[in-house]
């Protein structure tokens, strides 16, 4: 595959030799195209001995534009990959601009276009750059992240590059960027997954046997097929998925409030979290000594997430989950039907099933039907779930759309 990566002025450009050497690794072909700012952050020198190719980054090169050579490029590049990607290009590029190579390259290049963006939390938060990115996605471009974490500048939120590994792994994947075949383009996935942790005290707390590893393969499937994926994490011991959002969240208090400050975002809610369904009534200050032989806790019930998303008047297509011990369809179609879901996901957990687990057995419901799927890996049952939630999410788009046209 050939490649133009472009490398604009963010700090996280000192990663772009690591990414090159990661493309080069899985048989891409590169070729850097530098802004002028980048040039502060990363030397063309270094650039050049790792792709082995001479650095462009001058319009008016007149060797190289007496060929028209920022055409060639366009014609030769299956994928045109920004990292970093600042709000500064974000903001070119949704506006059409053509002030330098780089962006006159996009504009006149028929190849799909990624971008992974890098910048302060608060500058990705921002209205204008949320603008941005949404137009940008409904043009078809393939947003990489960014990521939830430390960043330069000594502040910790949404905002950080992806790691170069996992930026070659989603382009070079086996559901690639330039194959244009990818069922959420455009779309966003909010979701939730792994456990939550209710505080007895504040050494003890209430949790379940979630490790978190269904819902992160999940999200990190959605994100192959093009979504936007914003997940609402509870604490699991996993790396984050790549190509996700992740907010993290302990309660199910915190996750309730995360779910709903992100939902009118969504396109689709998938809701893998093993939530707790009681919580203690009340947290204790200090610890709880041991004394008597017995002791009681108060539970209350805790925020009941799905069905408050399925129940609002514009709720997105919402996917809910079931596990059980027992009685698996009987229960997942009555939670289906009760919570108003549009498909719900049921399996079999106990000692050695389903928990904790790189294994998974599945049987998805919704109304009218179902499909089951044989023992998997969770990474490839994750990709048959969202190839399943794109399939339905879009017939229930077009039953609307009769039924708008109709009335």
């Amino acid at each position: 595959m050939n490649v133009v990566l472009g490398i604009t002025g963010g700090i996280a450009a000192y990663k772009t030799p690591e990414l090159v050497r990661r493309l080069l690794d899985r048989g891409a072909d590169v070729q850097i195209v530098m802004t002028a700012s980048a040039e502060e952050f990363v030397t063309p020198t270094a650039l050049q001995a790792v792709s082995g190719r001479p650095i462009r980054s001058n319009l008016w090169d007149k060797e190289a534009e007496a060929s028209m050579s920022h055409i060639e490029l366009a014609r030769w590049a299956d994928l045109v990959l920004i990292a970093p990607a600042t709000a500064e290009i974000m903001a070119r590029l949704a506006g059409g601009a053509a002030s330098d190579l780089l962006t006159t390259l996009c504009l006149a290049t028929e190849a799909p276009l990624a971008i992974a963006p890098a910048m302060n939390r608060v500058m990705w938060a921002n209205a204008a750059v949320q603008k941005n990115r949404e137009t940008l996605e409904e043009r078809g471009v393939r947003i990489l992240g960014p990521e939830h974490g430390s960043q330069a500048c000594g502040e910790t939120g949404a905002g950080r590059m992806l790691e170069p590994n996992d930026i070659a792994a989603i382009v070079c994947g086996p559901q690639l960027v330039a194959s244009g075949a990818q069922l959420l383009a455009g779309k966003t996935v909010l979701m939730t997954a792994g456990p939550t942790r209710e505080p007895i005290d504040p050494v003890r707390y209430i949790t379940n046997h979630s490790s978190g590893k269904m819902g992160y393969a999940i999200a990190a499937a959605a994100a192959e097929q093009g979504a936007r994926v914003v997940l609402i994490s509870g604490p699991t011991a996993i790396p984050a998925p790549v190509g996700a959002e992740v907010h993290y969240v302990q309660t199910a208090e915190e996750m309730y409030a995360a779910s709903h400050a992100h939902v009118s975002e969504a396109d689709i809610f998938v809701a893998a979290a093993a939530v707790a369904d009681y919580r203690p009534a009340a947290r204790q200050e200090h610890k709880i000594k041991k004394s008597e032989q017995t002791m009681s806790i108060e539970l209350v019930r805790s925020p009941d997430i799905l069905a408050s998303i399925a129940g609002l008047e514009d709720a997105p297509f919402t996917v809910g989950f079931a596990a059980e011990t027992e009685n698996v369809r009987e229960y997942a179609i009555g939670k289906l039907e009760r919570k108003k879901l549009d498909m719900i996901v049921a399996n079999l957990v106990g000692e050695d099933r389903g928990f904790d687990s790189d294994e998974n057995t599945v049987d998805i419901y919704w109304n009218g039907g179902e499909k089951s799927f044989e023992t998997a890996e969770k990474t490839e049952l994750a990709r048959d779930i969202v190839k399943l939630v794109a399939e339905h999410y879009e017939l229930a788009n077009t039953r609307a759309s009769v039924c708008d046209a109709s009335n």
